[in-house]
C-alpha cells in the first residue's frame, strides 16, 4: 500500500469513510434473491467520488509550490471537486467545462465559483485551440477531449500553473481505490464478498476505484471467480465499439500516447446528459483488463438508464447522477437474472454521485424529451482513421 499524507487524510475525514448501504427496498421491489450493496460517494461536499483524487492532487501541487491548477470537466463533478480541493490548499483554479454541460447544468458552475474557481465554457476564445475549434464549428457542443486540450494549453503557457486530470491516468485510479478498499473492509465486517462488481465508466476512475481492490484478489489467485461489469452509454461506446490502440488523450494531440480502447481523439459524442461519460478513451489499466477478459463492458441508451434511476429513487430514496444511473441499470438487470436463476448473488456497485444538479435531465426524461443516441459505426470508423501511426514493434 502507499501511505496517504496526513494533510489529505484530514480533509478526507470530512466525509470518509463513505457509507456502504444495502438496497433492501430495491431488492424487495425486484423480488430478487440477490443482495445488493452500494458505496455512497454522494456524501462528499461536491457530491461525488471526484474529491478523492482532487484533494490529493491539490495537496501535492501545493507542496511543489504551484499556485494555480487548470482542468477540464464534463458534467461538472470533477471541476467542482477540484474547485473544492484547491480552495482548501489556497490554490487558484480554472476549469474548462464542456459547453453542452455548461449550458445544461448551470448550478455546477455556480458551485465551482462558490469555491473560488473560474469556469469557462469549452470550446472557448481563451485558448488558441478553442478558437480553432470555434472557427470550424461555431456551434460546437464541445467534448472532454477539446476541454482537456484547452486546459493543457493554458497550463503550458503559465509558469505558475499545472494541469490536473480527474480520470484515466494511473495516479487518479490509485487515489480512487480508497472506495473499494473501504468497501472490502465494510463487507468483511458482515462476512460478505461480492460475486458481481459494477460501475459506470467514462474515463475509468470511479469504476477502477470500486473494482480494482477486488480484481487484485482475482489476479493474485485469492478468489476463483469475480464478474466485473463496466457500463457506458450507447452514445459514447468506447469499450464496446472502440478499438484497442495507442491514441492521444485529447483532441489537440498534446498528451502522451495511451494504449486504450478509443473512438478516436477527435470524436465528438452526441450531447447526452451523462456528460461525465462523454470521453473517447478510457483508463489504460481498465482497458488492459477488458482486453484480457477480466472486465465485461456493457452499453445502454439513456432512456432505459433514467428509467432505472427513477426506480432506484422510488425505492432507495437517492436521486443519482446520470452517469451513476448507468451502473444502476446494470445492477437491476443482474438482480433480475438472479431472480430467474434463483441465485443469491452479492452485487456491489459504486453509487458515484448525487443527481441534484442534474434534475433538468430527469425532467426531460419524465416529459418524454430524452433522445436515445446510438453512435453510427461509420462515424466511429471515420474518427479512427486519424489514429497516430505506431511502428509495429512498439504495438
Amino acid at each position: 500500500y502507499i501511505n496517504i499524507p496526513d494533510e489529505v487524510i484530514d480533509v478526507y475525514r470530512i466525509w470518509r469513510p463513505s457509507p456502504l448501504y444495502r438496497a433492501e427496498r430495491l431488492e424487495k421491489k425486484l423480488k430478487t434473491p440477490a443482495k445488493i450493496f452500494y458505496k455512497w460517494e454522494g456524501v462528499s461536499p461536491p457530491g461525488s467520488h471526484k474529491p478523492n483524487t482532487a484533494v490529493a492532487q491539490a495537496y501535492y501541487n501545493m507542496k511543489e509550490g504551484i499556485e494555480r491548477l487548470t482542468t477540464e470537466t464534463g458534467a461538472g463533478q470533477w471541476g467542482s471537486a477540484l474547485a473544492f480541493a484547491t480552495c482548501l490548499f489556497d490554490l487558484e483554479c480554472t476549469v474548462y467545462m464542456v459547453r453542452v454541460s455548461y449550458e445544461q447544468k448551470p448550478y455546477r458552475r455556480i458551485l465551482m465559483k462558490a469555491w473560488g474557481a473560474e469556469c469557462i465554457p469549452s470550446p472557448s476564445n481563451v485558448t488558441n485551440f478553442g478558437r480553432k475549434i470555434l472557427e470550424q464549428d461555431p456551434e460546437s457542443p464541445g467534448s472532454l477531449g477539446i476541454a482537456i486540450s484547452e486546459a493543457i494549453e493554458d497550463a503550458a503557457t503559465h509558469d505558475n500553473t499545472n494541469y490536473s486530470l480527474g480520470s484515466v491516468l494511473n495516479h487518479v485510479v490509485l487515489h480512487q481505490t480508497i472506495i473499494g478498499l473501504e468497501a472490502k473492509k465494510q463487507l468483511e465486517s458482515i462476512d460478505m464478498y461480492p460475486d458481481i462488481v459494477i460501475g459506470c465508466i467514462g474515463g475509468g476512475s470511479n469504476f477502477a476505484g470500486i473494482s480494482f481492490p477486488f480484481l487484485g484478489d482475482r489476479l493474485r489467485g485469492e478468489i476463483d471467480e469475480l464478474e466485473v461489469i463496466a457500463v457506458e452509454p450507447m452514445a459514447c461506446p468506447t469499450l464496446t465499439k472502440g478499438i484497442y490502440a495507442y491514441d492521444y488523450g485529447d483532441t489537440a494531440k498534446m498528451t502522451p500516447l495511451l494504449k486504450m480502447y478509443t473512438l478516436g481523439h477527435d470524436f465528438v459524442p452526441p450531447p447526452i446528459h451523462a456528460g461525465g461519460l462523454r470521453y473517447h478513451g478510457d483508463s489504460p489499466l481498465v482497458c488492459k483488463l477488458v482486453k484480457d477478459g477480466y472486465i465485461k463492458p456493457r452499453a445502454y441508451h439513456q432512456n432505459e438508464v433514467f428509467e432505472a434511476a427513477s426506480l432506484f429513487a422510488k425505492t432507495e430514496g437517492f436521486v443519482v447522477a446520470p452517469e451513476t444511473a448507468h451502473a444502476v441499470k446494470a445492477v437491476i438487470d443482474e438482480a433480475l437474472k438472479c431472480r430467474e436463476t434463483n441465485e443469491e448473488k452479492v452485487i456491489l456497485f459504486n453509487n458515484s454521485g448525487h443527481g441534484y444538479f442534474d434534475l433538468a435531465a430527469y425532467d426531460a426524461y419524465h416529459e418524454g424529451k430524452l433522445v436515445d443516441y446510438e453512435y453510427p459505426e461509420e462515424l466511429v470508423k471515420q474518427a479512427l482513421k486519424h489514429l497516430p501511426k505506431i511502428p509495429k514493434e512498439v504495438q
